[in-house]
């Protein structure tokens, strides 16, 4: 190779890493809106879509690990999720913030790790803030584009009484 092929095989490796980044990216922040409620659903998206078919959904640490377990495929995946998400009475609302992230990407996986902080109301409870860290691994899909969730990794932090309160709309 010479050193045009060579800068070109570096610029298109960097440029994948970016690429592969910003899909893993999307693939969370398509996650946590249709987590939330009212949802950030868009049409024809699903939790499924996210997930890789044998992918690995677990809860972990003194909190999760027995709250939630190691579940694995869409099947049982999305039966826990669905638990929660209307038209369920779970929630009366339901907000997911990513913060400190750090996507690491390695070929054709990845790794993302962040910090959550979910504002919940609940129908039946009160109100609370919490905070987990969550770990991911990502594949890529077949059309080379889109990035699928392998493992999902989250342990709760903490947790503190939040107050919600109802806005009126502005006239």
């Amino acid at each position: 190779m010479n050193a045009n092929q060579d800068t070109l095989a570096m610029l298109t490796e960097r440029l994948a890493a970016l690429e592969a980044e910003s899909a893993v990216r999307r693939t969370m922040a398509r996650y946590m809106a249709l987590c939330d409620v009212p949802s950030g659903v868009l049409e024809g998206e699903t939790l499924a879509a996210l997930f890789c078919a044998n992918a690995i959904w677990e809860g972990i640490g003194p909190q999760y690990a027995n709250k939630f377990g190691r579940l694995t495929g869409h099947a049982e995946i999305l039966a826990m999720l669905t638990r929660y998400l209307p038209p369920s009475p779970h929630f009366s609302v339901n907000v997911h913030f990513l913060t400190s992230e750090s996507i690491d990407v390695q070929g054709a996986s990845a790794k993302g790790r962040w910090i959550m902080l979910q504002a919940s109301g609940y129908v039946d409870a009160p109100a609370e803030l919490i905070s987990a860290r969550l770990e991911v691994d990502f594949a890529p899909a077949d059309n080379g584009r889109d990035w699928f969730i392998t493992h999902f990794r989250t342990e709760r932090l903490f947790d503190a009484p939040w107050q919600v309160n109802a806005r009126k709309p502005h006239p």
